[in-house]
């Protein structure tokens, strides 16, 4: 084979059940695309999900702790929250 230009990828091998190899090449069959491409797409979603999985962690963790912090204005927030529940 005969690559112009970078390609920036690398080869990986993996074991997986043959159920889900017959499942993949069903599938790749079936939409008329490599194994590899499905395999890419795969594990780029899961990756991305699970990053986003730990931002949602870190804001909530975040969000934990700067509740347990005492503000300055925080009777300023009180104040405005009553005036908006009590006016209706």
């Amino acid at each position: 084979m005969c690559y112009v230009g970078a390609v920036g990828s690398s080869t990986t091998s993996i074991r997986i059940p043959d159920d889900l190899k017959d499942r993949l090449e069903s599938t790749a069959r079936r939409m008329n695309k490599g194994k590899n491409w499905i395999i890419k797409e795969a594990l780029a979603e899961y990756l991305q999900r699970h990053n986003m999985d730990l931002l949602r962690a870190e804001a909530r963790r975040q969000s934990i702790e700067a509740s347990k912090k005492k503000w300055k204005d925080a009777k300023l927030w009180e104040e405005a929250v009553a005036e908006v529940w009590d006016a209706d």
